[in-house]
């Protein structure tokens, strides 16, 4: 067996965005001397055994041949980056490459097994939008696509129930929602400023991915705001208040979808910014949106001006904190939190195919993100 290129640990090891301290302990090196063991591999210093390399190719995502390359290989392209970012943390943006590795491979093997089974159609609505149709043709289309109106969506409870039969009406169209907000681990949470949401708009198995850590108001305009770019055949990451035409394109659709602009009337001309909080918060309450939402489209209708919805925007973004980084006592079940975030449409695929032979147990276990002994305890619960 060839030795180990030791910058390819390296390289595997900071493209997976993990610090030697996480890698150490995520690699089950023991002991005050794993960070200075794992250092040591990474200079030469020190062969990895087999065990350890095949822990690190789960650890880092990356194939265990890709241990024995020569090189590093060099970066693949980025799905699409319709983010605005005023500064680009480095360590989150290595831990985004990661979650979107981690995605594209589920997504391959979720297409690879349609094909297998014969079942590879194409999805008609996937890039079947002009943008310049406008943010009207678009919601539009989202909305004779779902079969769903603002009424319908507005019934309701709560915001969960709200999410939840919006994101049934996109999984029965044929489209995949996940949420993730992390590599699997709290410490690795990624923050609704950095990511807020992903389209892979694969004409036979297109995804949606939502940042879990966002608030729950959030998800159901973020759930819209990449559907947009499912049916303008876009794949990309998003992120607030972005800049790019595209972008607010699909804000001001989904805003189109959960909003009528005549509504927000009743919110102009309110000076004191306490009681526009209050306001605000009523309002989106209501209508199952989130105030940071609200905010936004009242700067797009010019009912207040950018500084005011700056001061407003900072005082909402309180919510994004809702999502515990870790789970405390009392939590529900491991199981019923990892069907949520896999989702209703996934899961009855996975058990199909499995099934039917087109899904291993291995690779059924990447679509879902378990070990493969706990592929039947997720499916369990499938109709």
């Amino acid at each position: 067996m060839p030795k180990v290129n030791p910058q390819i640990l390296s390289w595997a090891r900071e493209s997976a965005g993990l610090t030697l301290e996480d890698a150490a302990r995520g690699i089950g090196l023991g002991g005050e001397s794993a960070v200075a063991r794992l250092s040591e591999m990474e200079s030469g210093e020190r062969e990895p055994s087999r065990p350890q390399l095949l822990k690190m190719a789960d650890r880092y995502r990356r194939p265990l041949l890709t241990f024995y390359l020569p090189e590093p290989p060099a970066p693949a392209p980025r799905t699409h980056d319709f983010r605005t970012l005023p500064k680009r943390e480095s360590g989150a943006e290595a831990t985004i490459d990661a979650l979107v590795r981690d995605v594209r491979t589920r997504q391959a093997l979720v297409r690879g097994a349609l094909e297998d089974a014969e079942e590879a159609e194409p999805r008609a609505f996937v890039g079947s939008v002009d943008p310049r149709s406008g943010a009207e043709g678009l919601a539009r289309a989202i909305a004779e696509l779902l079969g769903l109106d603002r009424a319908a969506y507005r019934q309701a409870r709560t915001i969960e129930q709200a999410f939840r039969s919006l994101r049934d009406a996109v999984e029965e169209a044929g489209v995949y929602v996940l949420l993730i907000g992390n590599l699997g681990h709290w410490k690795t949470n990624l923050s609704p400023g950095v990511f807020r949401g992903m389209a892979l708009a694969d004409p036979v198995a297109p995804f949606i991915i939502i940042n879990e850590t966002d608030s729950k108001t959030a998800w159901p305009f973020t759930l819209l705001h990449e559907l947009g770019h499912i049916l303008l055949g876009q794949s990309g990451i998003s992120g607030y208040d972005g800049e790019q035409a595209i972008e607010r394109l699909c804000d001001d659709a989904a805003a189109k979808f959960l909003l009528g602009r005549e509504e927000l009337q009743e919110l102009a001309g309110i000076p004191d910014l306490d009681d526009l909080v209050e306001r605000i918060g009523a309002f989106a309450n209501a209508r199952k949106v989130s105030r940071k939402m609200v905010a936004y489209n009242m700067l797009r209708e010019r009912l207040i001006d950018a500084a005011l919805y700056r001061r407003l925007a900072a005082r909402f973004d309180e919510d994004r904190a809702e999502f515990p980084r870790k789970a405390a006592s009392g939590a529900p079940d491991y199981y019923v939190v990892r069907r949520h975030r896999i989702g209703q449409g996934l899961l009855s695929l996975v058990d199909r195919m499995v099934a039917g032979g087109a899904l291993t147990s291995t690779k059924a276990s990447k679509v879902l993100g378990v070990k493969p002994t706990a592929i039947g305890r997720m499916t369990e619960a499938v109709a």
